[in-house]
């Protein structure tokens, strides 16, 4: 018997399949996919939904693998209503489900410098949570605070030292949602804006496998630090550098495949599990290791369930 859930005003969806909501196609159902129709529905379907009942706040999927199995929770997806980008303070208001683009290029436009954003796949919250960042500039550099809605349905107004950012990483709860950020750059001339941000992408497409199912870089890089972009940055501890050096560019396992044109892109070539995503993974971690002494850590977050028959690979 199905379980009931507390009565919401937006859409709440059973046994979801999750492969269409992320960027690499693969993926085992929610047991509920939650929509909220607004701030007021999401806290108050938090604040009586049962405590033995996993929350999962997930935003357009394009850092993500959900396991075949899926996921026992209910999977927190905003959408219109939590994506408005309007000028406060200052700086932006951004929700959530704002796409970094979208912020970047509104940011521009406004003579605000958020580029960065520009290239970087996803949403607002997303970015936030993983502390997201190219170029050498991260969204630690732009944050000024966020509001967030805890487990249980309380609202909270967090700063940057809440979160304690550092690389690819912040120290919110899995469980709690972001549902809006205040952001501030450095001024800028909209048109010199406008065409750092063209040659970012032409930087990006040509180097990027942009055309491919992918979930953007696969692994943080050793050195601690973003790419630069400049003309002096060293690439001796890159992720991609150390994949390629032990061999692995292009390798593949089942319908995975780690990208012949950046070997730091983790593909579906069109028929791939997670598992075998997962399990790519896992091999180039493991023969990195043996050829590097380097321990590759996953940028892209796995989440869920094996299947029954599942079987990840040990890592070093």
């Amino acid at each position: 018997m199905t379980r009931m859930l507390p009565p919401c005003r937006g859409v709440l969806t059973p046994n979801r399949p999750l492969a269409d909501l992320t960027w690499l196609r693969v993926g085992g159902p929610a047991d509920w996919l939650f929509q909220p129709a607004d701030e007021a529905d999401l806290v108050q379907f938090l604040a009586a939904l049962p405590a033995d009942i996993a929350v999962f706040p997930m935003g357009v999927g394009s850092n993500l693998i959900v396991r075949d199995g899926g996921l026992r929770a209910v999977v927190v997806r905003l959408g219109r209503g939590f994506n408005t980008i309007t000028p406060e303070a200052g700086g932006l208001r951004v929700g959530a489900a704002a796409l970094d683009a979208h912020v970047a290029r509104r940011a521009a436009e406004m003579g605000m410098d958020l580029t960065f954003l520009r290239t970087i796949p996803g949403s607002i919250g997303g970015a936030v949570r993983m502390n997201a960042g190219c170029y050498g500039s991260y969204m630690a550099d732009i944050f000024q605070e966020a509001r967030v809605i805890d487990r249980h349905g309380k609202t909270h107004r967090i700063g940057a030292d809440d979160l304690n950012f550092s690389y690819r990483n912040s120290t919110l709860a899995d469980d709690w949602v972001i549902v809006s950020v205040l952001l501030k750059g450095p001024a800028g001339a909209p048109d010199a804006l406008a065409a750092r941000m063209a040659d970012q992408l032409a930087k990006r497409d040509a180097t990027q496998p942009t055309k491919d199912r992918s979930a953007g870089s696969t692994f943080r890089n050793p050195a601690g630090f973003s790419s630069t972009g400049q003309a002096d940055d060293s690439h001796a501890l890159k992720a991609w550098k150390v994949i390629d050096d032990a061999g692995l560019r292009g390798a593949t396992l089942g319908g995975a495949q780690m990208s012949p044109k950046h070997p730091n892109f983790l593909i579906n070539t069109g028929t791939a599990t997670a598992q075998d995503l997962e399990n790519l993974g896992e091999l180039v971690r493991k023969k990195v290791y043996d050829s590097s002494g380097i321990t590759l850590e996953w940028e892209i977050k796995r989440v869920g369930e094996p299947t029954p028959a599942g079987n990840i690979a040990n890592t070093p």
